[in-house]
């Protein structure tokens, strides 16, 4: 959902209101306060042509794409990228024509490798309904209707291996072991035969411990009274998200977003490999000037086919 569509919503003052402290606690704010200040620069209105990108491209002075890549650890940052993140393992879902938003077209949800039995016309785009990719968002909602078969499945994959608790009105589970070894992959798979796949630690947030295990709860919140979706920082971060206007499409691929990215210059000259601490680039194109210019807590690099990458730490 970029572009704010929950920023301002009784949605979101509601869930928040709620909000752990355990929760918050995992998510880092510093980072959450970045995303939502660059929301605002770049992803701007949507898809539509007031945000940022799309009059950089309307006069030629940028791509109609730009990328990133969040660290999910408990530093923070990552990284921002006016132009495209290119890596092979990336696939790609078409963009819902005629919206806003970021929406995409979420057919199915998998748990261990098996469907869910929700009816596909919960994930169906309309005016009050939808798939949403929202950076700015910190956690991610998933439809009423698709909620609690979701939640029911990971319960029913790890019940012989934790023990089941309902901690303020939410789903959790004391740990005695790792998490990876014990939940289950999650798949959202989306139009154009294209998965996200998720981790546990992209669905669960750890709480607290009792007695020396940890207490994990399904991060994922219910979007009470909607069939809205939003894919937020939770889902997004250790990703490479690209929002590539120009084809209108939305990119993925899971990514460890403390090393470099290589960013498509667009010409022959080779590719910029980028990272949150430093910029490189390939000899190939050397032969183009580059100016670092910091601002604020943002540096911008400028290259001959004009794209701008934001370190941001």
């Amino acid at each position: 959902m970029a572009g704010g569509w929950l920023s301002g919503s009784s949605i979101i003052r509601q869930k928040y209101s709620h909000f752990k402290s355990g929760l918050a606690k995992s998510l880092q704010l510093k980072r959450s306060q970045l995303e939502g200040e660059i929301r605002k620069i770049y992803e701007g209105a949507g898809q539509q042509e007031l945000s940022v990108i799309s009059q950089l491209s309307s006069q030629g002075v940028a791509p109609k794409v730009f990328s990133h890549c969040f660290k999910g650890d408990d530093t923070g940052g990552g990284i921002l990228v006016l132009g495209e993140i290119v890596d092979p393992n990336i696939v790609y879902s078409p963009l819902v024509q005629n919206q806003p938003h970021y929406n995409l077209n979420l057919e199915s949800i998998s748990v261990n490798g098996q469907t869910l039995a929700i009816d596909p016309s919960v994930f169906s785009t309309s005016s009050n309904q939808g798939t949403i990719v929202d950076s700015g968002t910190t956690l991610a909602y998933l439809a009423e209707d698709a909620y609690d078969p979701f939640v029911n499945a990971i319960t029913s994959a790890v019940s012989q291996s934790v023990t089941p608790v309902t901690s303020q009105g939410e789903q959790c589970y004391i740990v005695t072991s790792s998490i990876t070894g014990i939940f289950p992959q999650v798949n959202l798979n989306f139009a154009g035969n294209a998965s996200l796949i998720l981790r546990p630690e992209d669905y669960l947030l750890q709480q607290n411990t009792v007695s020396g295990d940890e207490v994990w709860c399904i991060g994922i919140q219910k979007n009470d009274g909607q069939d809205i979706t939003v894919l937020g920082d939770l889902i997004l971060k250790d990703k490479i998200i690209v929002y590539d206007l120009a084809n209108q499409r939305i990119g993925w691929t899971q990514y460890d977003c403390s090393t470099s990215v290589n960013v498509s210059t667009n010409t022959s000259r080779g590719t910029a490999s980028v990272n949150a601490g430093s910029i490189n680039v390939s000899s190939s194109a050397c032969s183009e000037p580059f100016k670092l210019v910091p601002i604020s807590m943002v540096a911008f690099l400028v290259q001959i086919s004009v794209i701008y990458i934001f370190p941001f730490l």
